[in-house]
C-alpha cells in the first residue's frame, strides 16, 4: 500500500495539521488499491449494510465538503443527505465506480488544501455546531483527522475480510 509520510516538513501548527490530515486521507487511499470493482461494492458487515469501501470513500468525501464548505464558509448544503436518508451518501456511493468516487475525494481535498493554505486557523465558522459555537478552522482540521483516521479504521476491516490485505 503506498501512503505519504506522516512526519511534517515543518514543525509550525499548520504544517503539523495539515500533515496529518494528508497522512489520513493517504492511508484511506492506500486501503483502497488494488481492489475489485466488485468488492468495493461488497458490504460484509451483517448489521452494517451501508459498510463498503465505495460508501466509506464517499462519506470522507462529502464530510469534508459539508465541515469545510458548509460548516466553516456558511455555503448552502448541497450534499446528498436528506432528514430521510441522513446516510445517503454512503447509500449511493455503490453506484459509482471506487476509482471515480476516489478522484473527486482527492480533488476536492486539494481544494481544501488552498482554502486551509490561505485562512487563519483561528478564524470561525460562520455555521455554528450543535451546542450553538463557532468551532474554528483549527478545530475542524483536527476533527476531519480524527473523522478519517476513525473510518480509517473500518476500511481496514473491510479490506482484511475482503482479500486478508493488511497493513498500517
Amino acid at each position: 500500500m503506498t501512503r505519504i509520510d506522516d512526519t511534517p516538513p515543518a514543525w509550525d501548527e499548520r504544517t503539523q495539521l495539515t500533515t496529518f490530515l494528508d497522512y489520513a486521507r493517504g492511508t484511506a487511499r492506500a486501503k483502497c488499491e488494488g481492489v475489485s470493482p466488485e468488492d468495493a461494492r461488497r458490504a460484509l458487515l451483517p448489521g452494517s449494510p451501508l459498510m463498503t469501501l465505495c460508501g466509506v470513500i464517499n462519506h470522507l468525501r462529502w464530510v469534508e465538503y459539508y465541515w469545510f464548505r458548509v460548516v466553516f464558509l456558511g455555503e448552502e448544503d448541497h450534499g446528498p443527505w436528506t432528514e430521510e436518508d441522513p446516510d445517503r451518501e454512503m447509500r449511493v456511493a455503490v453506484d459509482f465506480p471506487l476509482p471515480q468516487l476516489l478522484d473527486e475525494y482527492a480533488e476536492q481535498s486539494a481544494r481544501h488544501r488552498e482554502l486551509v493554505a490561505a485562512t487563519g486557523l483561528d478564524r470561525k465558522a460562520v455555521r455554528t455546531v450543535r451546542d450553538g459555537r463557532h468551532v474554528d478552522l483549527r478545530w475542524i482540521l483536527l476533527h476531519l483527522t480524527e473523522e478519517t483516521a476513525r473510518h480509517n479504521g473500518h476500511l481496514d476491516i473491510l479490506r482484511e475480510l475482503l482479500d486478508g490485505t493488511t497493513g498500517d
